[in-house]
């Protein structure tokens, strides 16, 4: 497998919350271009696929966003530009109601939800049975990626070559808190202002199930999570919706090479999650640990000015995946 890329900070963006916001604000994003499918689920409902295509003997990357995100958010549109230059075929996976129109069922996605991504993956596989597979998963995407890698453990199919988890919270609780202080509340804010929307737009659609009170007394993720999240998804609460979807109780289990690339300025969580993260990893050889002291939240910006960017984040996991791709082939 490929050595790491040097990362180096951006002297000209200080600060975790300049890092963790210049890529929505700021940043250039490329176009690539995508066609989307519309998949039908098991249960009734339906997800969005946006598709890059290649060559069918290349590589495929299925990328996971993270809360309230799609394939036109800047890491989406960086990754999948990564992805091109390499030749291979891509793939997001919009997450229920993440598609740009509400999905049919009362039940939406949430940071622990493992079914749509295993539907997928499957389904991909059946499609081009010969055709390598890695995973990428940013932020709740990348602890529903770590998630189901962890349950899956020695079942996972043996197409998918190596998984890449970027500015994942890991432990869900711990985060949720960390968001109600300081700065970081104003994350929580812009969250909640898309989540009530589509929660009360639910709540018109199946009346009974939701408590619209609630929604709107809801001032921070935890409340949320205990008034929409827990009730349609079949948790007691919060607090058992986080216990159970955290990707930190799973990591244990995943077998296959996975970065775990985080920055320890994270304004998402508090850096003591990455410690224990760190203690678990060491028992196992499938996680490479890669977390850096200053990154904010999906930001690792590098480069020697502000108009030549460079996001490591996006390049990191390309070549790790990459260098597992290439691993993998020697072998065969």
């Amino acid at each position: 497998m490929s050595g790491p890329l040097r990362y180096r900070p951006a002297w000209w963006i200080p600060g975790a919350h300049a890092r963790t916001l210049w890529g929505k604000l700021i940043r250039r994003r490329a176009r690539i271009d995508t066609h989307r499918e519309r998949w039908d689920t098991p249960d009734g409902d339906f997800i969005d696929i946006d598709r890059l295509d290649a060559k069918p003997e290349h590589p495929r990357v299925l990328l996971l966003h993270g809360l309230e995100g799609s394939s036109r958010s800047h890491y989406a549109q960086g990754l999948l530009a990564a992805a091109h230059r390499r030749g291979w075929a891509a793939d997001v996976l919009a997450f229920r109601s993440c598609g740009g129109e509400p999905n049919r069922l009362l039940r939406s996605y949430h940071s622990g939800e493992t079914g749509d991504l295993d539907f997928v993956i499957r389904t991909l596989i059946a499609e081009q049975p010969a055709q390598p597979l890695v995973l990428t998963g940013v932020s709740l995407g990348g602890n529903v990626l770590l998630k189901w890698l962890g349950e899956q453990s020695d079942n996972v199919p043996s197409q998918v070559v190596a998984a890449a988890a970027i500015s994942v919270p890991f432990d869900l609780a711990r985060g949720s808190l960390h968001l109600q202080h300081g700065l970081s509340r104003l994350y929580e804010s812009y969250f909640l202002r898309s989540l009530r929307k589509k929660a009360m737009g639910k709540a018109a659609r199946f009346p009974g199930h939701l408590d619209t009170r609630a929604i709107r007394r809801a001032t921070t993720l935890w409340d949320f999570d205990d008034a929409v999240t827990a009730p349609i998804h079949g948790f007691r609460n919060a607090r058992d919706y986080y216990d159970r979807s955290s990707s930190i109780h799973w990591l244990a289990g995943v077998r296959v090479p996975t970065l775990l690339l985080n920055a320890v300025d994270d304004p998402f969580l508090p850096s003591s999650v990455l410690d224990d993260v760190r203690t678990i990893a060491r028992t196992n050889a499938a996680l490479h640990v890669e977390f850096v002291a200053k990154g904010g939240h999906v930001g690792f910006i590098s480069g020697v000015a502000p108009w030549r960017a460079v996001y490591y984040a996006e390049a990191r996991a390309i070549d790790f995946l990459g260098g597992a791709l290439e691993a993998r082939a020697a072998l065969q």
